[in-house]
């Protein structure tokens, strides 16, 4: 069985700040963003829920790589291994800008495809999630039948449901917090254990339960 378990990251200071951040441009974790990835760490650390780690990822982006170094005292001390292509949508030349500056200079047009780039230097929809989905298959396929973790980003989750199987659905949104767990396993083991061909399953979706009184 391969079992990936996607963590986004703990909040920004760029959030706070309403900026657009990239990996160039990001100040990694707010307070309060360090406070929620040391509540996950004590959580991984008390319940042992995800057993041995094989390997533990971050994209190159600074809020998912802090995220990843709070996390790896509960991980077995892994090394974080980076990888660019699990950054976020990447936004061109719209990082730096204000969200208010975002809006003003690069509306969101009523209708929108896949193919839509919304700023100069950006990728579009479509773009991200064939990145994602190549960097997500490389990891699975790097460590087949071992436990991986991964910090990342709101929009990589979002992508991964996409990558296995389950289409975008106009007007449905998806609630990813920050440090939410969601994780897909890869088996062909069947709650009546009876054999079935392997398929990847959802264990969980937004598990952000050790936030409770994190403020």
């Amino acid at each position: 069985m391969t079992r990936l378990v996607l963590i986004r990251h703990g909040e920004a200071q760029t959030y706070l700040e309403k900026i657009v951040a990239g990996e160039d441009n990001c100040k990694g974790l707010s307070p309060l963003g360090r406070r929620q990835a040391e509540a996950l760490r004590d959580r991984f650390k008390a319940h042992d829920e995800l057993g041995e780690v094989d390997a533990l990822y971050a994209s190159t982006v600074p809020r998912a790589i802090e995220t990843a170094a709070i996390l790896a005292p509960a991980l077995g001390h892994l090394e974080v291994r980076i990888e660019r292509d699990l950054r976020e949508y990447d936004a061109g030349e719209a990082h730096g800008l204000t969200w208010e500056e975002l809006e003003q200079r690069y509306p969101v047009p009523e209708h929108r495809d896949p193919h839509w780039v919304r700023a100069p230097g950006g990728e579009s929809w479509l773009a991200f999630g064939e990145r994602v989905g190549a960097a997500l298959e490389q990891i699975i396929t790097a460590h087949q039948g071992k436990t991986v973790v991964i910090a990342c980003h709101g929009g990589v989750i979002e992508h991964a449901f996409q990558v296995w199987g389950l289409p975008s659905v106009d007007g449905l949104h998806m609630q990813i917090d920050n440090t939410g767990i969601t994780e897909f396993l890869w088996t062909d083991a069947w709650p009546w254990h009876q054999p079935a061909p392997p398929s990847w399953r959802l264990i969980r979706v937004n598990d952000a339960a050790h936030l409770l009184g994190v403020v």
